[in-house]
């Protein structure tokens, strides 16, 4: 758990640092945001993602960009030290935050 925790960590610094409009003040913050990230997407995701469901088969899965994104503004929302600009940056940045973790995962493992 504390492997998979600090490799959503650096996935975040690497996505502050790739992307203009998320900003991440120091390791702490996106420790912090890893966190309640995990939280979030074991409370709020499932039930998001139930509710959205209709909209997700009509676009064929692709509307859980949509739901991952949100549940990235919402954890940010919740840190001090964490801000993102817009949902067209928090839809990328979700978008690298599964691929970046993907790759670590995949190195670590």
């Amino acid at each position: 758990m504390f492997v998979s925790l600090l490799i959503n960590t650096l996935s975040l610094l690497a996505i502050a640092y790739l992307m203009q409009g998320v900003h991440i003040k120091s390791f702490w913050s996106a420790l912090i945001l890893a966190i309640v990230l995990a939280v979030v997407n074991t409370i709020v995701r499932p039930i998001a993602l139930f509710i959205s469901l209709p909209v997700n088969l009509l676009t064929l899965g692709l509307f859980t960009f949509v739901v991952n994104a949100a549940m990235l503004k919402m954890a940010s929302s919740f840190v001090g030290g964490v801000y993102i600009d817009g949902w067209g940056t928090a839809i990328i940045a979700a978008i690298l935050l599964s691929l970046i973790s993907s790759i670590l995962y995949w190195i670590v493992y």
